[in-house]
Order: structure tokens, then C-alpha cells, then sequence
């Protein structure tokens, strides 16, 4: 038997250009796999992040309190209803006490906000649902015209106002701004008739405004998107090169300041091209829990 050595020359060439070839053709198997992946399996791919909310001080009626956040629908009828219906589905298997919508709902046109509607009108929860505005629905809507709309649909809408709840008898208050980006948000007047020690619930579409709230008092929990978690991130590195004006402090995930919480989603739709990368669309649902 004659057996063939790998230091012959011609064979070691042979191999070395044979394994150039597979690791390129692996390579762009792999590109291939990734475009695939981003523009058309992700996007449509919603995910549902849990996670545990320690609050200071926070009264035993609230705790084990269950939020489900939702925010940056930038909704587009044909494109994305079977994934908002996806959204509502799951929001009502679970069944939770608070439901939190924090803005940009449409990119352009308003007229996609009744069908929009017609699916979220579908979600409940025990204690409400509510909602504020986002840059793009400011820029693009007639606010008080939308306004009027979701609270025809059953979601209370919050600009620069707070709904007092008491819930197993202890008080917890929702406060909305206006949005951020050219818009005239008033911490001020969202948080005026609170009490000290009453915990809030902050809805803010831009999370960088977390540092003007907190001026004002601690946030017990201050809701965000608008930065679509990077919508494009860099894998295992979390790192999100894309951002964006009044995102660019908080970016993703759970932030602290003294004892005010941040938590900021990825969001359910995309801006711009339909794409998203180690960042699909998510249900956040935060459980507020006594540190």
C-alpha cells in the first residue's frame, strides 16, 4: 500500500488551496445565513425578556407586580400584522397587571393608526393599559387626534400628565411625558399631585431623559424606547454601533441612578430598512420586587 505524504509539494499545495476554498465558501455561507437571518427571519422573530425589578422601599401591594412594556411599533399594515398579532397573543396568555405602551407607533402616515388599533384594542390588563407619544408620532400625527383614538380603543393616553391607582390598597402612579425630540415634555406637570410616597411608573419614550426625571424625584421605574436596543447590534459583544438623539446615554436594558430604575426595550418594529441583528423585536415584562 503506497501511502501519500502531506510533505510533498504538490499535495501540500494542493491541500493549502483546498482549505482556502472551504473556509471561503464556509464564509459566505455564513454572510449568506446572516443577511437571511436580519432581513427576514428576525424582524419578524418576537422574543419575550423577563427580569426582576428591585425597588427600595416599595409597599407590599406592589410587590410581585407584573408590567409588560411594548414600544416603537412603527407600524405598517400588510408588514407587520402577523407579528403584532404575535405581540397580542402573547401579552394575553400572560395575563398582567399593567401594560405599558411607550410611543412611536407609526413612522409616517397616521392613517395606519386605526389598524393598529384594531389589533392592540385586543390586549388587557388588570389595571389598565397606557400609552405616550414618540418623536415619530409627534412629528408625523395630529396628537390630540390620536390621542382620542386609543382612548377610544380603551388605553389611556398620558402627555404630560399621571394617573393615581391604588392597587391592594397601596397608591402607585403612572406619569407620562410628551416626547422628548422637539416635542415639550414638563416633568413638572407629569408628576404634580404625586405623592412623596406614592411610587412612580414613568413613561418616557427617549431614555435619556431619565437624568431629567430623576432630577425632579426618584423614578421608582422610568419605561423607555426609542433606541430600538441599536436594532443592529454586534453579537456577544452587545455593542449597538447605530444611535440615535436622546438614546445615546441608555441604549438597552436596565439602568440604575440612586434609587431611580431605567429599563429601555428593543422594541417591536423597525425604521428605516426592515432589519434587525442579535436585536429581534421584544415583550419586556419587568417585575417590580422589594430590594
Amino acid at each position: 500500500m503506497e501511502i501519500e505524504s502531506e510533505t510533498d509539494p504538490e499535495k501540500r499545495g494542493l491541500f493549502t488551496r483546498r482549505r482556502v476554498f472551504q473556509v471561503l465558501a464556509a464564509g459566505v455561507a455564513g454572510a449568506a445565513g446572516s443577511i437571511a437571518n436580519a432581513f427576514w427571519f428576525e424582524p419578524g422573530h418576537l422574543t419575550v425578556t423577563r427580569q426582576d425589578v428591585r425597588i427600595k422601599e416599595l409597599p407590599s401591594g406592589l410587590d410581585g407586580l407584573r408590567i409588560g412594556q411594548l414600544s416603537d411599533f412603527h407600524f405598517c399594515p400588510g408588514d407587520d400584522d402577523e407579528l403584532v398579532a404575535k405581540v397580542v397573543a402573547q401579552v394575553r396568555r400572560e395575563k398582567l397587571d399593567l401594560i405599558a405602551l411607550t410611543g412611536d407607533y407609526i413612522s409616517g402616515n397616521p392613517r395606519v393608526v386605526p389598524p393598529m388599533l384594531a389589533l392592540l384594542e385586543k390586549m388587557s390588563a388588570t389595571h389598565g393599559v397606557f400609552a405616550v407619544l414618540g418623536n415619530h408620532d409627534g412629528w408625523r400625527g395630529k396628537t390630540a387626534l390620536m390621542k382620542r383614538q386609543f382612548e377610544k380603543a380603551g388605553i389611556s393616553f398620558l402627555i404630560n400628565q399621571n394617573s393615581q391607582l391604588t392597587i391592594k390598597g397601596d397608591p402607585l402612579a403612572i406619569a407620562g411625558t410628551d416626547y422628548v425630540w422637539l416635542g415639550k415634555p414638563n416633568p413638572s406637570r407629569t408628576l404634580k399631585g404625586i405623592s412623596k410616597n406614592s411610587p412612580v411608573v414613568a413613561l418616557v419614550h427617549e431614555p435619556d431623559y431619565f437624568d431629567a426625571m430623576t432630577a425632579r424625584r426618584d423614578i421608582q421605574l422610568q419605561l423607555s424606547g426609542h433606541t430600538h436596543g441599536g436594532q443592529c447590534r454586534v453579537p456577544l459583544l452587545g455593542y449597538a454601533p447605530q444611535k440615535v438623539d436622546y438614546g445615546r446615554k441608555y441604549i438597552y436594558g436596565h439602568h440604575t441612578h440612586g434609587d431611580s430604575n431605567l429599563f429601555v426595550s428593543r422594541g417591536v418594529g423597525t425604521v428605516g430598512i426592515r432589519v434587525r441583528f442579535a436585536c429581534p423585536p421584544e415583550l419586556a415584562i419587568l417585575t417590580m420586587r422589594t430590594a
